[in-house]
């Protein structure tokens, strides 16, 4: 799943614009970023951070993507589920 702080409205908008086969959470009053620690404290924007969770809702790797290339990010993503199943 995906989070960021949009809207819901415009979630919907992206995901169905990118064509994304999944849901897009809005949080919007930043639940979420705080209890994940992605909100950057002197900006109140978030960061950009990858969370792989196993089925007990364990996080197992975590993936810090600033600067990072978006294709290569996925691909880490899916060989850590690959290593880890």
């Amino acid at each position: 799943m995906g989070a960021s702080f949009d809207t819901a409205e415009a979630q919907k908008h992206f995901a169905d614009d990118q064509g994304f086969p999944y849901r897009l959470l809005a949080d919007t009053d930043k639940t979420m970023g705080e209890a994940y620690d992605v909100v950057m404290p002197e900006h109140g924007l978030p960061l950009r951070v990858t969370y792989l969770i196993d089925p007990e809702g364990t996080i197992v790797r975590s993936y810090d993507l600033t600067g990072q290339d978006k294709e290569a990010h996925a691909e880490a993503v899916l060989d850590d589920i690959r290593l880890l199943s």
